[in-house]
């Protein structure tokens, strides 16, 4: 291997592992505010990658029509709880936010000839047909199961993760999809070239990573999903609705699921089931930062994406096992931390 060859893996782990770090420390909020591990995570990048893709190829995307049921059905239930507390004067926002607003996102997108819109406005929809998805999901399948154990979140999560595949194996079936990259062409720096592509994702993973902490260190919302992550019972006597914070932390997750799906789409082929690897790797991020630690599961993500590009180049055959392999020395010594932990301790 010479200089050349490591630096086009590094370049190449870098761009993988920030996609991975976006993806962990979407992981490491969802946990830390709800307990919840997101499995379905990747299941939102891929979601993200076909429909642009379906867009730019001039077709409404069925995620529209996922959007469109699951909102009505989120609106009938809160309208009967609404109307049982007797709150009917929330009925008319209810309808308006789950029922109108994806009803008039299906009636833009026929209105209009998708293919033809400019990739910004096809990115723009794009967002508008999956990032809904994830409150909505949040609302039917985990908030009435919001106390549970943390167990039984996860095999709730596992659930939700098999019915987003198949429903990805239905609407787009099994051959991959491509999308046309931001900027064509590569800058050459020497005798180093970096695609433009790679430079939009770490530009854009970068400032929505800027973006996260400002929203958390500066914003009311922020700030009350903070407090929730900290003490649920305590954020809940202080008047913080931890239903409110559940739903906001899947919107973010699945924002940044969905951009992930968006800016890798260019550089790779992505299948109903290619969202799978990239949250798992993410997750072995999270696992690094202890589902806990941003800063951690951010650096730990990047380790993984180099890990996996030279791994690529010397045991192409094995380099899932060897990223994966990644949790075992990690989790032995948190263990080994914790026992030396309690041990003081008593």
């Amino acid at each position: 291997m010479d200089t050349q060859i490591a630096l086009l893996l590094v370049q190449d782990g870098i761009t993988n592992g920030a996609i991975y770090a976006l993806n962990a420390l979407a992981l490491v909020l969802v946990f830390a505010v709800t307990r919840v591990v997101f499995i379905p995570m990747g299941e939102y990048v891929a979601y993200g990658a076909l429909t642009l893709a379906s867009l730019q190829a001039g077709n409404v995307p069925p995620t529209l029509w996922l959007l469109v049921v699951l909102g009505s059905l989120v609106a009938l239930l809160d309208s009967i709880a609404a109307w049982r507390r007797g709150d009917a004067r929330s009925i008319a926002r209810i309808l308006a936010l789950n029922a109108l607003m994806p009803a008039l996102c299906a009636g833009a997108a026929y209105a209009v000839e998708p293919g033809k819109l400019a990739q910004p406005l096809q990115v723009l929809l794009t967002l508008a047909f999956v990032v809904p998805l994830g409150p909505l999901i949040y609302r039917l399948a985990f908030e009435p199961v919001a106390e549970a154990s943390v167990l039984l979140l996860l095999i709730v999560a596992v659930a939700v993760h098999l019915v987003m595949l198949g429903l990805g194996l239905f609407f787009f079936g099994a051959e991959g999809m491509r999308t046309r990259a931001f900027t064509a062409g590569a800058l050459k720096i020497g005798g180093f070239s970096i695609q433009f592509q790679a430079l939009w994702i770490l530009g854009i993973a970068l400032a929505l990573i800027i973006g996260l902490a400002l929203f958390f260190e500066r914003s009311f919302y922020g700030k009350a999903l903070r407090a929730t992550a900290m003490n649920r019972v305590g954020a809940r006597l202080v008047g913080i609705p931890t239903e409110m914070a559940g739903k906001l932390t899947f919107a973010v997750a699945a924002l940044i699921g969905t951009l992930c799906g968006v800016l890798i789409s260019p550089i790779t082929t992505v299948y109903y089931d290619t969202g799978f690897l990239v949250g798992l790797k993410g997750f072995v991020g999270a696992i690094i930062g202890a589902l806990v630690s941003y800063p951690g599961a951010a650096l730990g993500a990047l380790l993984v994406g180099v890990l996996e590009s030279f791994s690529s180049f010397f045991a192409s055959a094995f380099k899932e096992v060897i990223v994966f392999t990644m949790i075992i020395p990690v989790l032995l010594w948190r263990s080994l931390r914790t026992r030396a932990a309690a041990e003081d301790e008593s």
